[in-house]
Parts: structure tokens; sequence; C-alpha cells
């Protein structure tokens, strides 16, 4: 379990390294200034990680990491209100484009079978993206229209 636990660790600093960097980029908050928030963060997440391990349940990890970030987010949690702070400081979409391009590499699985799909796989990865954001963009339109939010 430590090898996991190490290869945890790294990947969630890989990640929480470019997230405060698309914080950085993108919402114009200092790297220091969310370094908290992020440590945080990825606390939650390797704590959610190692109890999947340890219990005997067949819970997934994301089930166990969200149950401790509601529970230390609660105001009767001691230290909740710094919690909530620094958190804050992490925008959720700048954490997203690391964990989406981490997740494409490992659902490839390699970057040499990626390879071996063909430009075919490309062309078409790339128009469900396309549809899925224009579907998205049209739907939240109609959404905020319908509510008069724009």
């Amino acid at each position: 379990m430590l090898k996991n636990i190490q290869e945890w660790v790294l990947l969630l600093v890989i990640v929480g390294v470019s997230g405060l960097v698309g914080n950085w980029v993108g919402y114009d908050v200092f790297p220091l200034t969310a370094l908290p928030g992020m440590a945080v963060l990825i606390g939650i997440c390797l704590a959610g990680f190692i109890l999947k391990e340890i219990i005997p349940l067949n819970f997934p990890s994301i089930a166990y990491i969200s149950i401790i970030g509601v529970v230390v987010s609660m105001p009767w949690f001691p230290g909740s209100d710094k919690v909530v702070e620094w958190t804050t400081q992490v925008q959720l979409l700048a954490l997203t484009t690391p964990i989406l391009a981490y997740a494409g590499i490992a659902i490839g699985r390699s970057w040499s079978d990626f390879v071996k799909l063909g430009w075919r796989t490309l062309i078409v990865a790339s128009l469900v993206m396309i549809g899925t954001f224009l579907g998205s963009a049209v739907i939240a339109e109609m959404i905020l229209g319908f509510q008069g939010i724009i």
C-alpha cells in the first residue's frame, strides 16, 4: 500500500501544481494564495484513497472523498472556517483541465496505444467533444434565458 500512496501523492501533487498554475493564469489568484486550499484538497483526496483501501467495502474512493470534504467543511467541524476560506481560493474550473488531461491519457493507457488508434479516432473524438460543448452551451443558453439571467 505504501507504493500506492507514493503514486497517489505524486499524481495529486502534479494535478495540484497544474491546478495552481491554471488558477493563476485563468483567475489571477497567485499560487501562494491558493496553496493552502490546494493542500487541503490534496489531503482530502489522499485520505479518501487510503480509506478506500482500508475499509473492506465495495465503495468508490470518490464517495469517501466527497464525505470527507463535506464533513471538514461543516460549521461544527474544528477549523472548518479556515478550510472553507482556503479552498474558496481554488477555482473548480482551474482543476478540471489537468484532471481531464490525466483521464484522457489514462483511458488511452499510453501514448503508443493512443497512436495506434489512428487519425480517424482523433477526428471522431474531436467531433464528439465539439458536439458535447455546443450542446451544453445551447442548453445553458436556453435555461439561463428562461430564468432571465441573460
